[in-house]
């Protein structure tokens, strides 16, 4: 008898930003056509913000991701016990190419100005049934600016495996600013 199993992952990712006071600063959630457009490089995450057409602005913006092949075959090592370093690594950029299966690093990771890749708190929490679902929070606190536009998870805190990525409508931080970055990886 041959079983198969599937590692789903579905709007996943939360992005909260908050000022120097810790008031949340709005981001724009898109909308499925502008996740699509930005998804398959129809337009890039720096212009998709037209409110109504491609989304609104909410205190917190959750889309999906890309699991990339290297991830894929790295979850795999961790089951078997051939891997293992764990994904508790998060990283985040100003790429704007789409995510690609073949990926292996961010497109343009920040290493400077409060952004650079940390390990972030891990957890197991529920989604379908009990401690289904793998959880890792960062926040990452600035010292500079930057149009933040994609993010990933990763087991190393220099270069390493890439489990997942995924690009998204700039979040423009300023120095004071606080981007808290919650990455669930639910396995169905």
């Amino acid at each position: 008898m041959q079983t198969q199993g599937r590692f789903r992952i579905k709007q996943n990712v939360q992005y909260v930003l908050r000022d120097k006071n810790g008031n949340f600063k709005r981001l724009f959630q898109p909308n499925k056509l502008a996740t699509w457009l930005i998804g398959h490089g129809v337009i890039s995450p720096r212009i998709s913000k037209i409110p109504f057409l491609f989304g609104n602005f909410a205190e917190r913006m959750v889309i999906s991701n890309l699991v990339v092949d290297a991830g894929k075959a790295a979850v795999a090592g961790l089951i078997n016990g051939v891997i293992t370093n764990f994904f508790e690594y998060i990283a985040i950029g100003t790429g704007t190419v789409a995510p690609a299966a073949g990926d292996t690093a961010l497109g343009a990771e920040i290493t400077t100005g409060g952004g650079a890749r940390a390990a972030g708190t891990t957890s197991r929490v529920t989604t379908d049934v009990t401690n289904d679902t793998a959880q890792v929070v960062l926040t990452f606190n600035f010292t500079a600016s930057f149009a933040v536009t994609e993010s990933g998870v990763l087991d190393s805190a220099a270069a390493g495996i890439l489990l997942a990525r995924q690009t998204f409508s700039a979040i423009n931080v300023v120095s004071g600013d606080s981007l808290q970055v919650t990455w669930k990886l639910d396995v169905d």
